[in-house]
């Protein structure tokens, strides 16, 4: 089994994969630098270079490479529930784990880290707070129907968040 963490940029999937895996004993993985490994390249410079499509090829590949492996904790990208096909390969590995924030709270994470511009290239023309809220709203559905468990990362730590996320799944309340 395995624990896959799927969310907006910024909203916890990476620091929270470390700290599952450490508590777990398991092994962590960012799909993201994955990608970036195999390409070659930031993920900016695969959009920019060879298209979001190509980019969500690799991505596929990769979802379905650490899926398959077992007592993984998975941070995957923002963007990998969107095909049916990273839906199943998760769903089938193990427990999906939403992490969410408000777009306020998003975007100030984004622009605190100095490597979100340089890694993460913007997905609309308008960028910032309004790119935000606008993919929210089209990637919520799509999150929600993955998702066994849901995890608001809204102030508050990520070694609460990891107490709070274990002690859920260990007790079966899924689907909050």
């Amino acid at each position: 089994m395995n624990l896959i963490l799927i969310g907006y940029r910024a909203t916890g999937k990476t620091t929270l994969a470390r700290l599952l895996a450490e508590r777990l004993g398991w092994s962590w993985v960012d799909l993201d630098e994955q990608i970036e490994r195999a390409a070659g390249k930031p993920i900016a410079q695969i959009f920019a270079e060879d298209g979001e499509p190509a980019f969500r090829d690799l991505e596929s590949k990769t979802v379905k490479e650490w899926c398959g492996r077992d007592a993984v904790v998975v941070a995957a990208g923002g963007g990998a529930p969107l095909r049916e096909e990273n839906r199943r390969a998760m769903k089938a590995a193990g427990k999906v784990i939403w992490l969410t924030a408000s777009p306020q709270t998003i975007h100030a994470r984004m622009q605190a880290d100095a490597t979100t511009a340089a890694r993460r290239p913007a997905l609309t023309v308008t960028g910032g707070l309004e790119e935000i809220v606008r993919l929210l709203a089209q990637r919520e559905p799509i999150y929600r129907q993955t998702a066994d468990l849901v995890i608001d990362t809204e102030d508050r730590s990520p070694e609460w968040l990891v107490d709070e996320l274990l002690g859920r799944l260990g007790t079966g309340e899924e689907r909050n």
